[in-house]
């Protein structure tokens, strides 16, 4: 019985040196981050969930929400941040920008329930209320692809060892992991809201389940195509970062680890 008491306070004792070590760990992380990463991050993903309300095309076998627009940016900030702070800071920041995002979206809805006079804000309300199922999946959807993604990401660029910090490595595990993260978040999001939800609430409207893996598949080529116009700027950010040193402190902690 005293060896068993024994070994829940060790399980226990380890459990709480290790909550405690995270701890410390995000919060240098959240001091050394650069702000402006971090702000274009937590934006990008709060305007996705709003722009992922509207359908902007719909064939037979294409269909893109308007999340595409702007989804491309959450996972260019993650392919920087994991490139020179690691896969477990950029998880840490998406999981931060959920939450942001989960907050925002609370305020919005009590905001749209809140009564006025003033003028008619059926219209706005409607918009900031948003609807739950979407909510659901778009979180769900960007939380594994972010896990997906970061693994990828650092993993491919492990595969340079010869010259790690070079454009042709920068470009790999960017290209590669976005459009596998991309893949997976919008067809997580379109199988959930589109195929589980959407013809439940939505009066039957709904996406085939080709549908969805054509718009999974265009979407990310189109955010593919988003990310190479646009990564020459996040490998001009990474080096300039390496270059005064930002966020030597978390560096040099995980390291001692």
């Amino acid at each position: 019985m005293n060896k068993k008491n024994t070994n829940t306070n060790s399980f226990l004792s380890t459990v709480k040196a290790n909550l405690k070590k995270e701890k410390k760990e995000t919060e240098i992380l959240l001091r050394c981050i650069p702000a402006t990463a971090v702000s274009l991050f937590v934006v990008s993903v709060i305007c996705m969930n709003l722009l992922a309300n509207k359908t902007l095309i719909q064939t037979d076998y294409i269909a893109l929400d308007g999340g595409i627009l702007i989804s491309w940016l959450s996972f260019m900030c993650m392919d920087i941040i994991t490139k020179y702070f690691g896969p477990k800071a950029s998880n840490k920041i998406a999981l931060l920008a959920a939450s942001i995002n989960l907050l925002t979206c609370l305020i919005f809805y009590i905001v749209s329930i809140i009564p006025s006079d003033a003028d008619d804000y059926t219209a706005l309300n409607s918009i900031l209320g948003g609807t739950w199922f979407i909510l659901l999946g778009s979180t769900i959807a960007f939380l594994a692809s972010a896990v997906i993604n970061n693994f990828l990401n650092w993993t491919i660029g492990k595969g340079f060892s010869k010259n790690p910090d070079g454009k042709l490595a920068f470009a790999a595990r960017t290209y590669i992991s976005t459009f596998i993260g991309q893949f997976i978040d919008n067809l997580i999001f379109s199988v959930i809201v589109f195929v589980g939800f959407a013809p439940v609430f939505w009066d039957g409207f709904h996406w085939t389940v080709l549908q969805c893996v054509t718009c999974a598949l265009t979407g990310a080529a189109a955010e593919l195509i988003m990310e190479i116009a646009f990564s020459p700027f996040g490998y001009k950010i990474v080096n300039k970062w390496k270059k005064n040193n930002v966020g030597l402190e978390y560096l040099e902690f995980v390291k001692g680890e």
